[in-house]
């Protein structure tokens, strides 16, 4: 009697391997990837836009919150609005890197030697650093700096003005703004540049001055001659006639 072959049934395909688990250190790597991710996504919304850029001549800027709060170097905190309220024209702000050193004494003593015809017009000057109160303090008694030193160790006012380094860091340079938020000076620049941008503001507010001053005095010169001529008539109209020419 044949024998009948009977077909084996075909093997069952190995189950798929476990998934790989993740190491602890790539874990957190992922968590961290995702934190910042989701941070900038959310930065992103809350802004709505990008960065402000730096202040330009010719701008106008809002005071309110402007550059944070400051310490000067006496202690006292104090912003950019309330320096502007105190003063007559505006404020100038020169910044410098690091009290003390070289560059910046040699830049605050060119502010010093010249404070009187700077503030002339009604500006007020202010030297401005990342540096402590302690450290502004001697800097301004052993130089005799008659103007007060703005302390921003955070930058915030620093970098409003547009002269903070990155990452970080202090650019030396100038920044002016008159009463109505209008920036006159803002530009990074050598100790005696710096100098010399405010000189040349303050010159260009005497020429703007005479000339506010040119229509009121050939108003009063031509009211003065006016009036000198009505005097002259009345004087002709009081005096009393000829008799020979009235019998005449």
């Amino acid at each position: 009697m044949p024998v009948e072959l009977r077909k084996r049934k075909a093997p069952a395909p190995p189950p798929p391997p476990p998934p790989k688990k993740q190491s602890k250190t790539s874990k957190a790597a992922t968590k961290a990837k995702e934190a910042v991710t989701g941070k900038t996504a959310e930065s992103d919304k809350a802004n709505g836009s990008p960065k402000p850029t730096k202040p330009v001549v010719g701008d106008t800027i809002t005071f309110e919150g402007f550059g944070g709060e400051v310490e000067t170097n006496d202690g006292t905190k104090t912003t950019l609005k309330a320096l502007v309220e105190e003063s007559k024209s505006g404020v100038v702000l020169f910044t410098y890197p690091k009290a003390s050193t070289p560059g910046c004494t040699n830049q605050a003593c060119l502010f010093r030697d010249s404070y009187e015809p700077l503030t002339a017009g009604g500006l007020a000057i202010y030297g401005l650093s990342t540096d402590s109160p302690k450290a502004n303090t001697t800097f301004k008694q052993k130089q005799n700096l008659p103007y007060t030193l703005l302390c921003d160790p955070s930058a915030t006012l620093i970098e409003a003005i547009g002269l903070k380094k990155t990452p970080k860091g202090t650019t030396r340079g100038v920044f002016a703004v008159d009463k109505a938020g209008k920036v006159l000076i803002a530009e990074p620049g050598g100790p005696a540049a710096t100098v010399d941008a405010v000189k040349k503001l303050v010159a260009e507010f005497a020429g703007e001055a005479k000339k506010e001053e040119l229509p009121v005095e050939e108003a009063k010169a031509t009211n003065g001659e006016a009036g000198e001529e009505k005097k002259d008539e009345e004087k002709e109209a009081e005096q009393p006639e000829d008799p020979e020419k009235t019998a005449e």
